[in-house]
């Protein structure tokens, strides 16, 4: 490649295009292997599970390649399927809830009035419980709510029970508390990390401007931590969606989520009906994830503030 001379300097020719592809693939080819992954492990069954969506099966439980949107109308045409997924979209609602009311809690008070270092050790402790497997966990739980678990035998030691309750398992109520258990730690490590990096002086400075400690909450620290308290959000309603071990084993027959639903119709070998449900799950989750995206922008935020 030849220079130019041009007032003095050398001055090189322009690029040609085809450099200008090789260079933009060489930028690109580090993001290659999570692109094979995610267009293997993602958009492939995805697409697949569309597809399936559409088909039906017969009498033998033998799947059919004829296009039908009989799944789709056969779910919304079912009470119990329609009231299963609405049950879900408020179970996560509620967890999602009270998930950020313990996990705010917690963070504010570390990043606000503990040395980074004990908080730190703090944060450690909360998700020490993530070393041990997840079913052990839910198991514990129902040691813990069950007919003859600790908390029916500390109630019924206290005189406020004469015998074994259920009002803690096999039903919605046992489900709720233990997905909090179960989540609440997703979201204490967001909004932690929103907190320590905020400047609490403001809030100080609001509160001598006049403001009381709601305003100053509302107006000054609310909006700067909001990018984190939309990520706990995310981190939380979305997992619950697919939930289908802790409503089983917790929940029993009147605490199953929709992800149960979709696990029933795939055992039963009825594919088409559960690509259905899963299809829609799907896109209640990117619905979810476009409407949430403009809040994650720092910029939008600030701009709202």
């Amino acid at each position: 490649m030849s220079t130019e001379i041009v007032g003095g300097a050398a001055v090189a020719p322009p690029a040609s295009p085809r450099s200008g592809r090789a260079a933009r693939l060489r930028q690109l080819a580090p993001f290659l292997p999570a692109g094979f992954i995610l267009i293997g492990l993602f958009f492939v069954p995805l697409a697949l599970m569309f597809v399936f969506s559409f088909w039906s099966t017969d009498v033998n439980l033998d799947v059919l390649p004829v296009w039908t949107l009989e799944n789709y109308v056969n779910f919304f045409e079912n009470p119990g399927y329609v009231r299963t997924l609405l049950k879900t979209m408020l179970m996560g609602a509620g967890v999602t809830l009270a998930c950020l009311v313990g996990a705010f809690a917690v963070a504010y008070f570390l990043a606000r009035y503990v040395s980074r270092r004990w908080a730190r050790f703090a944060l450690l402790l909360i998700i020490v419980p993530f070393w041990t497997s997840y079913l052990l966990r839910v198991y514990s739980w129902q040691a813990i709510l069950g007919e003859h678990g600790a908390l029916n035998q500390v109630l019924m030691a206290l005189g406020v029970i004469s015998e074994p309750s259920f009002l803690f398992v096999y039903n919605d109520v046992g489900t709720f508390i233990v997905l909090v258990y179960v989540y609440v730690p997703f979201a204490a490590l967001v909004l932690y990390s929103s907190l320590e990096r905020f400047d609490f002086t403001q809030v100080t400075a609001a509160q001598d401007l006049g403001a009381n400690s709601l305003r100053a909450f509302r107006h000054v620290l609310l909006p700067q931590i909001r990018p984190g308290i939309i990520t706990a959000c995310i981190f939380v309603f979305i997992p619950i969606l697919g939930e289908f071990l802790t409503p089983s084993m917790v929940g029993g027959a009147s605490g199953l989520l929709i992800a149960n639903l979709v696990a029933n119709f795939f055992k039963n070998a009825l594919i088409p009906e559960g690509a259905a449900i899963g299809f829609m799950i799907a896109v209640i989750v990117l619905i979810l994830l476009i409407a949430f995206r403009r809040y994650l922008r720092v910029e939008d935020v600030y701009a709202r503030g």
